[in-house]
């Protein structure tokens, strides 16, 4: 069977970009609208590629919309401040539930199917992510992060697993806390020493003021972004994250849409991209 030039050239820089790749760290994180919606397509099963290809993923997730429904099913309510979820007592236990325990447990599940080396944890293993409270009390158990301790991380990507991990973290007394899977992805990109982080949303990634795809920006002209209102409401935490990256030491964040078919490997793998790429100014385009 005879490949065409086209084809033949994206396969040679494809190829190139996994040689280059082989032995380093990427955290993804998936969470949120996305998940709800199910349509995450590939995602699994490039994460899986990305493994065998000798990458080494991290994958954070959330599941915000999950604890939510579940909160209602128990007849509790779901409450909010200022985009951050309430967490009391009773709400902190159902978050662990749904977290820890059936969202993680599917994800790990449905990359083993595909042939993938998966271990599911939370923040709380292995002192992983120690948080202290969040300013604002009223908000109860949310957490955020103090310190990053990557040595659980660190044995199982030894081992060729994939760490599938759920965004909870604790405190000094041992007390669970829920934790943002936006800052909880960053902060550990930041602390395995990952090379990129990529956020997959519902979207297909940040829009400038005349509607279009931002497909690369330095993160000085994200922060204008910002500034002027182009990139608001729920985006901003997401460029946020991927500033707080960035100015740590992680290459460049990436925030593309999970149902997009191969999305992640489009993102990573050709020069052009999928999403948006927010990069380092010392950081190459790809």
């Amino acid at each position: 069977m005879s490949i065409s030039a086209g084809r033949g050239a994206a396969l040679s820089e494809a190829l190139g970009y996994v040689a280059a790749w082989r032995g380093r760290r990427v955290v993804i994180k998936f969470g949120g609208r996305a998940m709800a919606a199910g349509s995450y397509g590939t995602l699994l099963a490039d994460i899986t590629l990305l493994r065998r290809s000798g990458i080494a993923p991290i994958l954070v997730h959330g599941g915000g919309p999950e604890i939510t429904e579940t909160l209602e099913r128990l007849g509790l309510e779901a409450r909010f401040l200022d985009g951050l979820r309430v967490t009391d007592r009773e709400t902190m236990r159902v978050v662990e539930m749904v977290l820890a325990g059936h969202v993680n447990k599917r994800l790990v599940g449905e990359l083993q199917q595909l042939g993938g080396a998966a271990a599911g944890l939370s923040g709380k293993d292995g002192g992983m992510l120690r948080v202290t409270q969040h300013e604002k009390t009223e908000l109860g158990f949310v957490g955020d992060i103090a310190r990053v301790d990557t040595s659980i991380l660190d044995a199982l990507i030894g081992s060729e697993f994939i760490p599938v991990v759920a965004s909870l973290g604790v405190d000094e007394q041992g007390a669970t806390y829920n934790v943002n899977a936006d800052t909880a992805a960053s902060a550990l990109a930041v602390a395995v020493g990952a090379e990129k982080l990529l956020l997959l949303t519902d979207v297909p990634g940040v829009k400038g003021a005349d509607g279009e795809l931002v497909s690369e920006v330095t993160p000085s002209e994200a922060k204008e972004l910002i500034d002027t209102g182009v990139v608001s409401a729920g985006m901003i935490p997401k460029v946020d994250s991927c500033l707080q990256a960035i100015e740590n030491g992680v290459r460049s964040g990436h925030i593309i849409e999970a149902s997009r078919p191969h999305a992640l490997l489009s993102e990573l793998f050709t020069e052009e991209g999928v999403g948006t790429m927010i990069r380092s100014v010392e950081g190459s385009s790809s």
